[in-house]
């Protein structure tokens, strides 16, 4: 199994966790989708990480897809542990939740974080490079606080973000809040609940690839790989 991605794609981060969780752990090839790169194109003409791609050539391509693909191929096996749980209700409210980060929280905060404060770093100017847009990030500073009072506000009634057990809705919502938080743009005393279920999440044995990533010239926030903040 391979998956290709980059180290600050969100969704990348996604499957990366889902991978950690089902005990998997495939070869890793770093693309940087704004190369065009011929070879990764013929694998998804989106040009978009993550890809994975099957022992036997199976490609599967894009987050939400590839989230959806190892449930159903691999997530029986996993019994209580299956990051899609069984019941109707339940499915239907993890998948909301999922596209609360993949949507809403990726355009509001974390793509224009990342792609202000990293991806234009390494990128031609022909293709975005450049200066940060400063207003992008101020705004994406604003709008990460009402996020974090929300998972704040979920967890006051459950045990993870998608009810008793951890689900795709806690992994997506981290993999968002990784980046920002390497970057060191999570104001995590705006909610002191979000910050525990974060730690908590981060403590997993399937976080620690992610906790362990550095680019260079950008080394993480103080409190990117310190379990207790």
């Amino acid at each position: 199994m391979q998956l290709y991605h980059h180290p600050f794609c969100q969704f990348s981060r996604l499957i990366r966790l889902a991978l950690g969780e089902m005990g998997m752990g495939p070869e890793l090839i770093e693309e940087r989708v704004w190369e065009r790169r011929p070879g990764f194109l013929t694998l998804d003409p989106a040009g978009q990480t993550p890809v994975l791609v099957e022992a036997d050539g199976l490609v599967v391509p894009g987050g939400t897809v590839i989230a959806e693909y190892l449930d159903e191929t691999y997530g029986h096996a996993m019994g209580d542990r299956r990051l899609l749980p069984g019941g109707r209700e339940e499915r239907i409210e993890v998948r909301r939740l999922m596209a609360w980060f993949n949507e809403k929280f990726y355009f509001e905060v974390s793509e224009p974080l990342v792609r202000e404060k990293v991806y234009k770093r390494f990128m031609p100017r022909e293709a975005g490079g450049g200066p940060p847009d400063m207003p992008a990030i101020r705004a994406a500073r604003a709008n990460i606080r009402y996020h974090l009072h929300y998972i704040g506000w979920l967890l006051k009634t459950r045990n993870w973000l998608g009810g008793d057990r951890l689900s795709y809705a806690d992994l997506a919502a981290a993999a968002h809040i990784s980046c920002v938080d390497y970057l060191g743009d999570v104001p995590w005393h705006e909610d002191e609940t979000a910050k525990i279920w974060y730690a908590r999440i981060k403590s997993r044995p399937a976080f620690r690839p992610l906790l362990a990533l550095t680019m260079a010239g950008m080394p993480p926030a103080a409190c990117y790989a310190d379990l207790d903040f």
